[in-house]
């Protein structure tokens, strides 16, 4: 789940650590964040929302974070579902 975030976010794993032990809260965590460049290229349906349909930036960002574990949940292996979120 680590690559995960730190894909989205570019934060390393020692990093969100401290985060946590810093006990931001999501809204604290996001406002830190610099989501990945290809974050924008995260499509679907998350909670019954089309993540590309979100106004509220916070919103958004917790949603993208949201559909990548659910593709994680689901069993799909990180390294084929974050490599459809990169552009060569």
């Amino acid at each position: 789940m680590y690559e995960v975030i730190e894909w989205l976010t570019g934060f390393d794993t020692k990093y969100i650590q401290k985060l946590r032990e810093d006990e931001l809260s999501f809204e604290e965590f996001f406002e830190r964040v610099t989501l990945h460049d290809n974050a924008h290229l995260i499509k679907g349906v998350i909670c019954g929302y089309r993540i590309e349909e979100i106004n509220n930036s916070f919103t958004q960002k917790v949603r993208y974070l949201d559909k990548l574990i659910d593709e994680l949940a689901k069993g799909r292996k990180m390294e084929n579902f974050l490599r459809q979120y990169k552009t060569f």
